[in-house]
């Protein structure tokens, strides 16, 4: 965060040439800002904020929170997911009091952010874009920062422990049916298929997202 405060400012060179200080941050007024969609998280323990001689205070805080999210998982494991992440102060309306903005460019967020990214987890950041706008509440506008981020999830582990396994036991089912096999071993190799896909439809339904109204199209089929 930063900010201005125009009744904190000096002359570094009447105090030994001292830009800046560092201060709690109670010592002065900073805007109260919270996550919309947050859940659950931990506060930062930095409570701290840098006081420059111009009037400007920067204050850096770093979060650990779980958001809520509306998935759409109709292409799984080939989905793409778009969660929004928005920081607002309904406690200040922006037409007289407080007016939040992006220092930065979207595109500079996401190089920066892509650089947080030290491992290869299961999904991919692809995209982030910002948008600012004014929400109405109580007769009154209030500033409102949504950062809007795309992943898209890394599906070569479910192709290799899921699609793969089914589409060999189609073929092999496929293969039986029409081949020059008697009665008795289609039969029994029949029933042999039917026990593998019961598994899978097992281990798909405990690795299948739950929080979706239309369910993805692998577990319709």
């Amino acid at each position: 965060q930063e900010w201005k405060n125009a009744f904190a400012t000096w002359n570094p060179q009447d105090f030994c040439n001292i830009s800046k200080i560092i201060l709690p941050m109670d010592a002065y007024w900073s805007p109260s800002i919270f996550i919309v969609e947050r859940v659950d998280g931990q506060s930062p323990d930095f409570d701290y904020m840098v006081v420059m001689h111009n009037s400007s205070f920067r204050s850096t805080q770093s979060f650990q929170v779980t958001l809520s999210c509306s998935l759409k998982i109709f292409k799984f494991p080939f989905d793409t997911q778009t969660c929004n992440l928005s920081i607002a102060s309904f406690l200040y309306p922006a037409v007289t009091d407080l007016v939040m903005k992006t220092r930065q460019t979207p595109t500079e967020m996401m190089e920066e952010s892509q650089s947080f990214f030290l491992t290869d987890g299961e999904w991919k950041f692809t995209n982030l874009s910002i948008i600012e706008y004014l929400e109405e509440l109580d007769d009154e506008k209030f500033s409102v920062v949504t950062f809007v981020i795309s992943m898209q999830r890394r599906p070569t582990l479910y192709m290799l422990n899921l699609i793969l396994p089914t589409c060999a036991l189609y073929l092999l089912d496929m293969a039986v049916l029409f081949g020059p096999s008697s009665l008795e071993e289609k039969i029994n190799f029949q029933i042999a298929i039917i026990l593998g896909s019961s598994m899978l439809a097992v281990i798909l339904n405990d690795i299948l997202p739950t929080s979706s109204n239309k369910p993805p199209m692998i577990g319709t089929h």
